[in-house]
């Protein structure tokens, strides 16, 4: 069943899908979760850790998530096969498995990505983590990321932040300067944004 859906055009893993349907099967999860135990709590969010690193290598089974037009029968098929291949590195916790069981019910198992995501966040703000990601056209030096670092503990959200951690991510598209995202805010400053805008003001008075 999983490979009769290869070839398909995938969303790509990763990349920022929390979608606000996404975000509520999150924030159900993660209430459910907590309401059982910090224990709890932290064992879903390794199971949820455990299930997507399973989809971004094996990709039978990430197209398995993102084709909608799969039967009960078939969803539920490649369910136990998604849980086979996380549970090789352990037992999932029920309110896991049920999680995704309601997913695949309603057909929303293509949010996956996002449900992931938003329980992520919704774990680092009970935590008090802040993580920040940093993308610059080349890799920054420690002594920019320090600096960088110091500054963003000095502003409103890195103050009722316990712990900040960043991130600094490759991408030359950018071509120079940096995009933050802090949270749920982007900060950008790259030079690429600054080219788009000013190709925008160009157009407008031609």
């Amino acid at each position: 069943m999983l490979a009769s859906t290869a070839g398909r055009t995938l969303r790509p893993l990763g990349a920022r899908l929390a979608s606000s349907l996404a975000l509520k099967y999150s924030q159900a999860a993660y209430s459910a979760a907590l309401a059982k135990s910090p224990q709890v709590l932290t064992k879903v969010h390794g199971d949820l850790s455990t299930i997507q690193s399973t989809l971004s290598s094996t990709p039978a089974l990430a197209e398995f998530v993102n084709n909608p037009t799969l039967s009960a029968t078939e969803r539920s098929e490649g369910l136990k096969q998604l849980f086979a291949a996380a549970e090789k590195k352990g037992p999932l916790d029920e309110l896991t498995k049920n999680l995704f069981a309601v997913l695949s019910e309603n057909g929303r198992l293509s949010e996956t990505s996002g449900v992931v995501e938003g329980f992520n966040e919704l774990v680092a703000k009970y935590k008090g983590e802040l993580d920040v990601v940093v993308t610059s056209a080349e890799p920054l030096g420690r002594d920019v990321l320090a600096n960088l670092e110091k500054s963003l503990k000095q502003s409103e959200a890195g103050k009722a932040a316990k712990t900040l951690k960043i991130t600094n991510k490759v991408n030359p598209a950018i071509l120079g300067g940096l995009v933050v995202d802090l949270g749920e805010k982007t900060i950008d400053l790259s030079v690429s944004n600054r080219v788009n805008k000013l190709n925008g003001l160009l157009q407008e008075s031609v």
